[in-house]
């Protein structure tokens, strides 16, 4: 499961990679070292076939939530890919809106008698992104009438590699 991430791509390397459509400005990226769940994560969506950038919360927050946000304590930021059209809170946003997440690496944790011991995973060579397959949402706060977009990860068991750092 991933639960932290790093970001160091540029603005450069995102258009690139992704073929952005641009109709902004170029946007100032600072690298992250230690994203998690609820902060800002890089996003591309397609939408009538232009690929456009944007920031959403890492937990997707559904649009049929009715409650404040505080109030939403189920673990969203990641979508099982064995459960992701069968679970509620993930379901709709998979038939409707998917997207790819822009991450440079991510951490898993392996329980060691000293303690949890972080392991860094990244791409050997070649790209300077991992990309990530993601839902994503907008919800209305029916308070303040401000929209929220967030996105969860889409993952599934790790591979041979992963798994023996767990």
């Amino acid at each position: 499961m991933c639960g932290r991430y790093t970001n160091k791509l540029t603005w450069a390397e995102i258009v690139a990679l992704y073929r952005l459509t641009l109709d902004g400005p170029a946007h100032n990226l600072r690298p992250r070292f230690n994203g998690c769940p609820t902060d800002p994560i890089d996003v591309v969506t397609e939408q009538d076939g232009k690929r456009e950038y944007s920031r959403m919360r890492w937990g997707l927050v559904p649009y049929w939530w009715n409650k404040p946000l505080k109030e939403l304590r189920m673990a969203t930021f990641n979508a099982r890919a064995e459960t992701v059209t069968t679970k509620p809170v993930f379901r709709d946003a998979f038939k409707r809106l998917r997207c790819l997440i822009t991450i440079s690496g991510y951490y898993e944790w392996q329980d060691t008698p000293s303690g949890k011991q972080p392991w860094y995973f990244t791409v050997r060579v070649g790209s300077p992104a991992l990309t990530i397959a993601g839902i994503w949402d907008q919800w209305k706060n029916r308070e303040t009438g401000e929209l929220l977009k967030s996105c969860a990860m889409i993952i599934t068991e790790p591979n041979a590699i992963v798994g023996t750092h767990r």
